[in-house]
């Protein structure tokens, strides 16, 4: 995926992962599908979701990891990261 910034921790199967929104605010969440869940944003296939009326939303940032617990706990991280 190019221009996306990337950090790989071994095994893959879990993603946390921040989308810039059209309105430049971004969101971040946890998936175990990041083509799909990417793909689900950008159809606008969850109406009440935050970024749907945010769209098109732009992919910037992804991390792997193996384990799902450790998943949680980065993506409560990156939450509490400035949002400047």
């Amino acid at each position: 995926m190019s221009g996306v910034e990337v950090c790989n921790l071994e095994t893959k199967q879990y993603f946390v992962y921040i989308l810039k929104c059209f309105d430049s605010t971004y969101y971040t969440g946890v998936t175990n599908d990041i083509e799909t869940r990417l793909s689900q944003y950008q159809s606008g296939k969850f109406p009440e979701s935050y970024t749907h009326k945010r769209r098109p939303v732009k992919l910037v940032f992804f991390c792997e990891f193996n384990d799902i617990t450790q998943t949680i706990l980065f993506e409560k991280q990156v939450k509490g990261w400035s949002r400047k």
